[in-house]
């Protein structure tokens, strides 16, 4: 870990009370932590900035805050395993929401309305023998 990124981490310890949320997409499982703050991103212990390549990604995890109206009065702070980064992604933003239903009840007819709070089930469809993979079969020879 280089000089600059221990720095990064140094400035948001996350410490006291948080609201906890956990999201899950295809392989991979986040949990997010909600601590009242300024609205910085913690993903892994480093900043979002160096984990998320495409920045557009960030405004996915704060969909779910923006949509509520709190997206500068709490910091993110996510454990995310498994997985590629779009999956990631999509399970931080599940735990942000959940997360957030433990702030305020009441956001629960908000979020849902946006399909916030559903489990996107989608996985990859296993590979069946005799085909090359889950669907593509071998191609026909007639000769």
């Amino acid at each position: 870990m280089n000089e600059e990124a221990k720095d990064n981490s140094k400035t948001f310890q996350p410490k006291g009370k948080y609201y906890y949320g956990l999201g899950r997409r295809k392989e991979a499982t986040a949990r997010v932590r909600l601590y009242e703050g300024s609205g910085q991103i913690i993903i892994n212990g480093r900043d979002y900035k160096e984990y998320l390549n495409p920045q557009d990604l960030v405004k996915i995890i704060n969909e779910p805050l923006s949509l509520v109206g709190m997206k500068d009065r709490f910091d993110i702070s996510a454990r995310v395993k498994g997985g590629g980064i779009r999956g990631q992604v999509d399970a931080i933003k599940l735990g942000v929401s959940r997360a957030l239903l433990e702030v305020d009840e009441s956001l629960k007819t908000t979020l849902k309305s946006k399909k916030h709070l559903t489990r996107d089930s989608r996985v990859k469809e296993r590979k069946k023998y005799g085909l090359k993979k889950a669907r593509r079969a071998p191609q026909f020879a007639k000769r």
